[in-house]
């Protein structure tokens, strides 16, 4: 019960942005001032928080101010994307203190994608200067379906060769840091509760615009994972029901109608780009659909047009996931969502709004990450704070 309550604490802190005194902690937490006291005494002896002035402009006596030690304590995380993989140093209260990005080496070679993955590692914390015994772990951002509990990677769609791939004990073995690993469209989502600010508070859905679409969910401030850790798959909503085949049967999903490889072949079709690629690895969908978006931003209708219709069909998915989940809020990010931001914000709030079933009781806001670019990796670090610091039930059982 007490590290439970210690970890409430914790949070009420970060939560509060420009701190909190023990008398405000009592009154939002519900605990004795006493146990304010001792716990707040735990926190500091920890460096996890600092007294950070008081404050005061009635009567009595002036309160001090706690507030989160940014450098109380580190995380590492790692964005696995079949394009680009990011690698960022996290401090305690989100804000990225090294990041690296590169392209995805040999992404068919699991092999070879861990060993720079863990050289990388050693190289950004040495640049970063940060004390390695603050480093509290590592967190690992993957394309879906993952094992949560073997740590492996499952045959994801885009990552060809990477069947069942215990990338977990892998990267945990390379770098000496004990590792945690999510799915990457959960990752964003907690990377939004702990460092998007407004917009990761209470419940909303996370659409995930990368190589490939998902989403991630948080309901009432907690991340739902689902039964195998792999809730927010939405690649087969149906969403053009007279569009292209899917590999499921059926017509028009998300994942054959929406995702930038379909944008980027279907441009090559209509003679917008040329058919310039060799293959159809991420980092050559990501070049392309560059190209698409740039001549879409330089007014090419033809392009504008495609880029359009996208929007439209996400919409469509967001609003069936909106709707099946009565949430207030969507926020859009990912590695390829800073190329569609503009557009999509002026198209899809008006649609998503329009389709809401309870758009006579409470308006549904559409937003940008609050994170930035960074936020898979954000959120696999995050991982690594949010089991460490975060109030959770399962503190409160008891171990056998």
């Amino acid at each position: 019960m007490g590290d439970f309550n210690l970890t409430v604490i914790l949070d009420a802190i970060r939560r509060a942005g420009g701190g909190l005194s023990r008398v405000e902690l009592a009154q939002i937490v519900g605990l004795s001032p006493q146990t304010i006291s001792n716990i707040s005494r735990r926190l500091l002896d920890q460096n996890l928080i600092v007294e950070a002035g008081k404050e005061g402009s009635g009567p009595g006596k002036p309160r001090t101010i706690l507030r989160l030690n940014p450098g109380g304590m580190y995380a590492l995380g790692v964005h696995l994307d079949p394009a680009v993989t990011t690698l960022v140093v996290l401090d305690l209260v989100g804000a990225v203190v090294q990041h690296v990005r590169m392209e995805t080496p040999g992404g068919n070679d699991p092999a070879a994608v861990i060993s720079t993955i863990a050289a990388g590692i050693t190289d950004l914390v040495n640049d970063s200067g940060v004390d390695r015994g603050r480093i509290a772990g590592l967190g690992i951002a993957a394309p879906g379906p993952i094992d949560p509990e073997h740590g492996t990677v499952v045959d994801p769609p885009l990552l060809s060769g990477w069947d069942r791939v215990e990338l977990r004990n892998a990267l945990s073995e390379a770098t000496g840091y004990p590792v945690l690993m999510d799915k990457d469209v959960t990752s964003a989502a907690v990377a939004e509760t702990w460092a998007g600010g407004p917009s990761g508070a209470g419940s909303f859905v996370f659409m995930y615009m990368g190589t490939g679409i998902g989403c991630g969910i948080v309901l009432n401030d907690e991340v739902v994972r689902g039964t195998s850790g792999n809730a927010g798959e939405i690649g087969h909503i149906v969403v053009d029901p007279d569009g292209p085949l899917c590999d499921c049967g059926q017509h028009g999903c998300v994942k054959s109608s929406a995702i930038p490889q379909v944008l980027v072949a279907e441009a090559e079709a209509a003679g917008i780009l040329a058919r310039s690629r060799t293959g159809d690895s991420g980092a050559e969908i990501q070049q392309s659909f560059g190209q698409l978006c740039d001549l879409a931003d330089a007014g090419d209708k033809r392009a504008l047009a495609i880029i359009d219709k996208s929007a439209v069909l996400v919409a469509r998915a967001a609003s069936v996931v909106a709707n099946a989940l009565d949430v207030e809020r969507v926020v859009f990010g990912g590695p390829f969502w800073s190329r569609l931001s503009r557009r999509y914000l002026e198209l899809v709030p008006e649609m998503l709004n329009t389709n809401s079933a309870a758009r006579l009781i409470h308006p549904i806001e559409v937003v940008g990450t609050g994170v930035g670019e960074d936020v898979g990796a954000i959120g696999a670090a995050s991982l690594v704070l949010e089991d460490a610091l975060a109030p959770r039930a399962q503190r409160l059982l008891l171990e056998s």
